[in-house]
């Protein structure tokens, strides 16, 4: 008679692409601390996995249950949707039962990738997230942050930061729980904060001066060609300050709360958390 319980514990395995990330570190925490068996998605994982590299694919996806799906640098960047709906085709060939999907609010190129997901035939949930507070200390805001001064081309425009740690508890619900299937949940925090709100409050909650000042879209992409992005990150830093932070995404939602059945985290706990981690003291 051959061996079932390897099979039977490969096909509960869920699969977190971009497991190093801000959201899917946190998502592989969560379900290693609930005895979940867990795959991550990278590049130096076991087996790999490189979006860049189509051979990785299938033996990542293979005897998995369900999928974490983030792309990596954005789902606006160009040739997105064509890599994630090839490799949601795979998944389902594979067997794989659910896809999650973090997407972007206010991006309309993400949602080419959304609509692909949606007809790969497999239950899928999509989280189309707002900005996250952690850019301002696990992102590329942290070094100017340090440096005391946060300089973006964007003025009084209001922005609903959300809480990595709320994507993370949604995630994980629709990975590994029933009712989440179908659902599209707009993900947002409970206040609305212009980025000199957000770095006022950082740095009450340093102690330290660290100011806000707006400055030009050409200053800006100098600054930016100074920094250490790659190509598609620099291009998707651009896109985001030049098309996306436009006002569109300034309103708030109740994805956390349907989602999770609580409130979201509020800014101001993201700060003080930075803060005591000492993240800030440089």
């Amino acid at each position: 008679m051959p061996d079932m319980t390897n099979h039977a514990q490969d096909r509960s395995t869920i699969l977190v692409l971009g497991a190093t990330g801000k959201t899917g570190r946190r998502i592989v925490e969560r379900l290693q601390a609930r005895g979940v068996p867990t795959r991550a998605g990278s590049r130096t994982a076991q087996p790999p996995f490189d979006w860049a590299d189509r051979d990785t694919w299938a033996p990542a996806l293979s005897g998995v249950a369900a999928v974490y799906l983030t792309y990596y640098p954005d789902l606006a960047v160009p040739g997105a949707p064509e890599a994630v709906g090839e490799l949601a085709r795979l998944a389902g060939e594979q067997g794989v039962q659910r896809l999650v999907l973090l997407s972007g609010r206010g991006e309309e190129e993400a949602q080419r990738s959304e609509e692909v997901v949606k007809e790969a035939g497999i239950d899928w949930t999509i989280l189309r997230s707002s900005w996250f507070d952690q850019n301002f200390s696990e992102g590329f805001l942290i070094d100017s942050v340090l440096e005391g001064a946060v300089a973006l081309p964007v003025g009084g425009v209001r922005e609903p930061f959300v809480h990595a740690d709320d994507l993370a508890d949604i995630a994980v619900a629709a990975l590994t729980e029933d009712g989440h299937a179908g659902q599209l949940y707009e993900v947002t925090g409970p206040r609305l904060l212009s980025y000199a709100d957000a770095v006022a409050e950082i740095a009450a909650a340093t102690g330290r001066d660290v100011r806000f000042e707006t400055i030009s879209m050409n200053e800006f992409e100098g600054g930016l060609a100074q920094a250490r992005l790659s190509d598609d990150e620099a291009w998707l830093v651009k896109y985001l300050f030049s098309e996306v932070m436009d006002g569109r995404n300034e309103s708030l939602t109740d994805g956390v709360q349907r989602a999770l059945g609580r409130e979201p985290r509020d800014f101001a706990d993201y700060t003080r958390e930075a803060a005591a981690s000492g993240i800030w003291n440089g």
